[in-house]
């Protein structure tokens, strides 16, 4: 039972509550709104239950089964919501120019003057879902509000969380660690809800054209379903704030564990961190080369045992 229960309280949870459970209820609205209306067809008379026992059971195998789906896609099913994956370039652009227009209009809305101080909060923290740096926009808002957090590290320190991520989930604290992947499990809830309801809205209209007689329940079940996925949407864009305050937190305090694993001192002055993450990133995307011991001497754990390679005249430098 112990075991269990540590599985359930650590990435089970996540999966459960992320993925398992809303395609329980996206599979719940299915079973019981627009699979009657389809009763009548030769397929679904074959595989629908004869019995109530027999139909739960089935819920909840299929929702497993597609929470387990889900998950193992999560991250094309993010791409496409953070504008990646699937855009035309047009509609790309137009994106960018929405986003980059957006913030600015935040942006000068905190900058004015006599806002009640509940208003102004408001207004910053819908601008904190931005990235800094005018070159991260992304051409959605879920998109932006991801790409805050993952330009943290290389903003503030020069480490680089995307190449590096890995190496810092493995040194930093495991309270750090649990903390990111409980964080990221709501916005994972609302995108799989969100994904379930667009397809339950097609779902039911599809149904509707096979069994027009059905009426009644089916369109108000696609109409709901389709004014439900922009609040799922806009619910995975504020939940992303607790996941953005703990991937910072595993930065803060991550950095330091992943430098001594990497046999490295962390610099005193930020500066100087900053040169040494950035060499940290710059060697981990490039092939090795002995310039590489001559590079990181001055910030190994002991100096005095690494002999500075010479440099060969021609040979890349890190």
């Amino acid at each position: 039972m112990g075991d269990i229960a540590k599985g359930v309280l650590g990435g089970g949870w996540a999966l459960l509550v992320g993925w398992v459970l809303p395609s329980a209820i996206n599979l719940a609205v299915f079973f019981f709104a627009v699979a009657p209306s389809l009763e009548e067809l030769g397929l679904m008379r074959r595989l629908w239950p004869s019995s109530q026992s027999s139909t739960m059971t089935l819920l909840l195998v299929c929702a497993v089964l597609l929470g387990l789906v889900l998950s193992a896609l999560q991250q094309p099913l993010y791409r496409i919501l953070e504008g990646y994956v699937l855009w035309p370039q047009r509609a790309y652009d137009r994106g960018l120019r929405t986003q980059r227009a957006r913030r600015q209009r935040l942006a000068d809305r905190v900058a004015e003057p006599g806002h009640p101080s509940l208003r102004l909060a408001v207004l910053q923290e819908q601008l904190s879902r931005y990235p800094i740096g005018d070159e991260q926009i992304a051409p959605t808002r879920l998109g932006n509000a991801i790409r805050r957090f993952e330009e943290y590290g290389h903003d503030r320190y020069r480490l680089d969380t995307q190449v590096l991520w890995n190496e810092l989930t493995s040194a930093a604290p495991g309270p750090a660690v649990r903390q990111t992947e409980t964080a990221r499990t709501p916005v994972d809830f609302f995108v799989a809800l969100l994904y379930g309801h667009a397809l339950l809205a097609l779902t039911a209209l599809a149904a509707l054209a096979v069994e027009p007689s059905a009426y009644g329940p089916l369109v108000p079940t696609a109409v709901l379903a389709l004014v439900l996925v922009p609040v799922w949407y806009r619910s995975a864009v504020v939940a992303t704030d607790e996941w953005a305050a703990a991937v910072r937190a595993l930065v803060n305090v991550g950095r330091k564990p992943l430098a001594d694993a990497l046999g490295l001192v962390l610099p005193k002055e930020l500066a100087e961190e900053r040169r040494m993450w950035q060499l940290v990133t710059r060697m981990s995307r490039r092939p090795y080369q002995p310039a590489a011991e001559a590079a990181f001497a001055p910030y190994r754990a002991d100096p005095d045992r690494v002999v500075p390679m010479p440099v060969v005249p021609g040979q890349p430098q890190p």
